[in-house]
This record gives structure tokens, sequence and C-alpha cells, in this order.
């Protein structure tokens, strides 16, 4: 049942229970040091009187009537407050103590309260002489005015002090209650966010503590909403990049490829016609032979740049490593004016197919800008752990991919291409960084990727 209370109702029962307990031991407090007060009273009247009664004893015998004035002195005693005075022998004692439990008096005090307090009537002699005959007077206490007052001392401290604990106590909940409402507001928002409402937010209030976790809730709601949002545009952005591919490959397989497939159609239609006649004219049977060859030729190389667009030649077979210093070979071969320095780390390991297109892709298209638009004489190439260098956003070890040039920079009002931007958005999927840094020594393109979670 605890489990199912709130915390709220939890701080209110413990509360209750403490008030409780501590207005429990202040009553049995009072009831316990009861008896030695009642006792400390009767011991202090009897002691008074008895000496009262000794000092007026001593002139007795010089009254003209000392019985008189010995009765007269017992009476006068006997309207004291919590004693009676009787001689030996007399009757009309005192009234008996349970009378103060036995009265009609609603606030009288009960006689289990009496019994423990007060359990037997105490009774002292003191010898009395006169003219030499022995007497006694008899000192009975009766503190039963005492016994009442401390009764309503009990009732008057539990009254005042259930009702000082009951205000107490629904001020304390009432601030618990506002000190904790921002925790519910917490649970609802919490409740929306799960369910996918990242505009919601939580007014902060309530406690310092509370309100510090109202406002990083509100700033993990705007997080999460800003990279569900992110999360959209890419892919969104990827489905019209894939478009966008698909249209450069069908435009390319229109223009390039059906031309040549009509030229090989037409050439092949011309053999047809020369295999037809009796004596076909050899040389015009090369002609058309060549002509095909040539096209078949064009076609394989088309084929091969269409493959290389796709899937990177090799990437497979050679690996990364392989892969990119084929890459940088060819890019050497057709641009000699250029010096291409390559530092690629052989302690970069493994990083998975995924990130290995992509380190392949980044430099590719970075090499490509380089030779197309930078009229740079040098380019340095370096691919190396990025722990070594400031790691990736998530924690996984990756590659740290560096293309610098030499050239003349980008124009303040530059905005990347559909390459690099592409690049970007694919890197920023796999949870890495891509940067573009100008300045009068050439372009920098940075990029860190992360390796792909097994």
């Amino acid at each position: 049942m605890w489990q199912r209370l709130s915390l709220c109702a939890r701080i209110t029962l413990l509360l209750a229970l403490v008030l409780a307990l501590g207005l429990a031991i202040n009553i049995a407090r009072l009831v316990v040091e009861a008896g030695p007060r009642v006792q400390a009273e009767d011991q202090s009247v009897i002691r008074l009187t008895r000496a009262f009664i000794e000092t007026v004893a001593a002139d007795l015998n010089e009254a003209p009537d000392p019985d008189a004035k010995l009765r007269q002195i017992a009476g006068d005693l006997s309207r004291l407050r919590h004693v009676s005075v009787t001689r030996r022998g007399e009757a009309g004692a005192a009234p008996r103590l349970d009378r103060v439990a036995e009265s009609d008096d609603p606030h009288a005090p009960p006689a289990w309260f009496v019994s423990l307090v007060h359990p037997e009537t105490t009774a002292v002699d003191v010898p009395v002489s006169i003219h030499g005959k022995p007497e006694w007077l008899v000192i009975t206490s009766h503190p039963n005015d005492e016994i009442a007052e401390i009764w309503d001392g009990i009732v008057t401290q539990l009254e005042v002090g259930s009702a000082t604990a009951v205000a107490f106590f629904l001020v304390t909940m009432l601030v618990i209650g506002r000190a904790l409402a921002p925790l519910e507001a917490l649970s609802q928002a919490m409740t929306r966010i799960e369910c996918g409402s990242y505009d919601v937010r939580v007014k902060p209030g309530g406690a310092p503590e509370l309100a510090a976790i109202c406002a990083k809730l509100n700033h993990l709601a705007a997080v999460l909403g800003e990279a569900v949002e992110e999360k959209r545009r890419l892919a969104e952005r990827a489905v019209s990049l894939q478009d966008l591919e698909r249209k450069q490959i069908a435009r390319e397989l229109h223009d390039e490829f059906g031309p040549y497939l009509f030229s090989l159609r037409a050439h092949g239609s011309a053999l047809m016609r020369l295999s037809q006649n009796p004596e076909p004219s050899w040389e015009a049977v090369g002609k058309h032979s060549s002509a095909i060859l040539e096209q078949v030729n064009a076609l394989q190389q088309f084929n091969r740049r269409v493959l290389e667009k796709l899937r990177p030649v090799g990437l497979a077979e050679l690996g990364l490593h392989g892969a990119l210093q084929a890459l940088l070979r060819l890019w050497g071969e057709s641009h000699p004016d250029v010096s291409i320095e390559t530092n690629i780390s052989r302690a970069l390991g493994e990083t998975g197919d995924t990130t290995d297109l992509t380190i392949y892709r980044v430099v590719q298209e970075a090499l490509t800008n380089v030779f197309r638009h930078a009229d740079a004489t040098s380019v340095n190439v370096t691919i190396e752990p990025a722990e070594q260098q400031q790691g990736t956003q998530d924690g996984r070890s990756g590659a740290l991919v560096r293309v610098r040039d030499n050239g003349r920079g980008l124009r303040p009002d530059h905005r990347l291409g559909l390459g690099l931007t592409g690049m970007r958005e694919r890197i920023l999927a796999l949870g890495g960084t891509l940067s573009v840094a100008s300045s009068e020594g050439g372009v920098t393109v940075e990029a860190i990727i992360p390796k792909a979670a097994h």
C-alpha cells in the first residue's frame, strides 16, 4: 500500500505520525509526572500543617479551655484546601478521594487517572498533650483539587496540542502540495513528449531543484524537437537526393547510352545487309565492325563511370586503402601538374562498408572540386583515426578525413554544391561532422566519420 501512495501523501502521512507521536509523548510525560507532583504536594501540605499544629499545641495548656481550643484549631485547619484535621475517634472526616471521580462534573478527572496518580489517602497522626492527657490530631491529605488541576492541564494540553498539530498539518500539506505541484506537470509533460509532442513546455515552479528540473526538461524537449525535425529534413533531403541521382542517371542513359545503342543498331543493320550481298565489300564490313568496336568501348567506359557513381569499382575487392590509392593515382595521372600528397594511416583498422564508402565519397568529391574550381598546384589528403583528434559526437571511434589545397579559396558568398551538401547530410546521419574552411591559402574540407555501429 505504501508503494501506491504519492510522494505528497507519503510526506503528509509521515508528518501526521510525527505530530501524533510528539503529542502522545508530551501527554504521557504529564501523566507520568502527575503522581510525583501530587505526592510532593501532599507531603508539603502535611509537613506545613504538622509544623503549625506543633507550634500552636505548645501554648495549648495556657488556654482557659484547652479542649475547646483544640477543637477550634482542628476546625480552622479543616478549612484548608488540601487537608483535613480531626481528633482521633471523632466522626466527620473529610470526603474520600474517589469523590472526585464520582462527581457529576464532566470536567472531573476519571477514576483511572485518580487511582494512577494517588491510589490511597495519606494520613498522619500528630500527638497533642492536654494537661498530661495524650491526644492525637489526624492530618488527612485531600489532593482532589491538585489532581483536578493536573487533569485540566492534560486536557488543555491535548486540546491545544491537537488544534496546533492540525493547523500545522494543514499548513504543511498546503506548502508541500504547492512545492510538489510541478511533479504532476512534469509527469504529464513527459507523457506528451513520449507521444511525440515535443512542443510541450513546463512552467518552472516549486522548489529550486524542481524548477531546475523543469527548465532542463524544457530544454530536452526543445532539443528532441529540433533533432526530430532535423531527422525529418535529412530524410526528405535523402529522398530528394536519391530522386536527383536517379534523374541524373536517367539523363545520362538517355543522352549517352541511347545514341550509342542507336549507332550500334545502325552499324548492325548495315552488316546484316552486307551479309545478304553475294559479294560483300569487306572494306565496308571492316569499317562497320570497327565502328561497332568503338561504340562498345565507349559504352564500357560510360558503364564504368555510372558504376563508379553507384559503387566505387574495387572498393570491395581492394579495400578502402587500395581503392583510395587507385583513385589518387588516377587523379595524379589525369592532372600531372598538381602535386598530390597522401597520408593514409594503417591504424585506421576496420570501419565497416558504410563508413568506407562515405570516406571514399568525401575524398572523391573534395578532389573533384579541387581540380574543377581551385586552380591549385598542391593537394594534401590525410586519413587517420578520429580518436587521435577530437573523436565523434556519439562517442564511437571513427576516421578523420582532411583534404587541403593551396588554391584560390572560396568566395565569401559561396554556397556548397550538391555534392558536398549531400556528403554533409550523409555524414550527419551517421553521427559525424563535415566542415569546409576557406582562407587565402586555399580550402580545407574536414570530416569526422564514425565507424558503423555493429
